[in-house]
């Protein structure tokens, strides 16, 4: 058993992120008979899944929803998820690719140059 302390020293978070956490309903947590939370090795597994899952970018709603009991809600989150991040890995791509181009461009201004005019139609 431990402390809502030690769990937040362990996971690196503040305490009421913990607490946060617990009030949108992102982590359960079992209280004492003073009303002290206890982190039992389930409650800390939660947390750090919670943890994992905001860490790749899941907002706390969709974290809820991927740690729903029902494993096809869970799923539809974490493929909705994936398809933002592979949209926004094609979108950096572009931006690189550009940038790069810009670099390398011989044109001394970028608007005369027509790749950079493709790239600019193209966003």
């Amino acid at each position: 058993m431990r402390t809502i302390g030690e769990v937040a020293a362990e996971l690196g978070v503040e305490s009421h992120v913990l607490r946060h956490w617990e009030q949108v309903g992102a982590l359960t947590v079992r209280r004492d008979g003073n009303g002290y939370r206890i982190y039992d090795d389930n409650a800390l597994e939660q947390a750090r899944t919670v943890l994992r899952l905001r860490r790749v970018g899941l907002s706390l709603p969709e974290v809820t929803a991927a740690m729903s009991p029902r494993k096809s809600a869970a799923q539809a989150i974490v493929r909705a998820k994936i398809a933002a991040l592979e949209s926004e890995v094609v979108h950096r791509q572009r931006a690189i690719t550009f940038l790069q181009h810009t670099l390398d461009c011989r044109h001394r201004y970028l608007d005369e140059c027509p790749e950079c005019a493709t790239f600019v139609r193209e966003a």
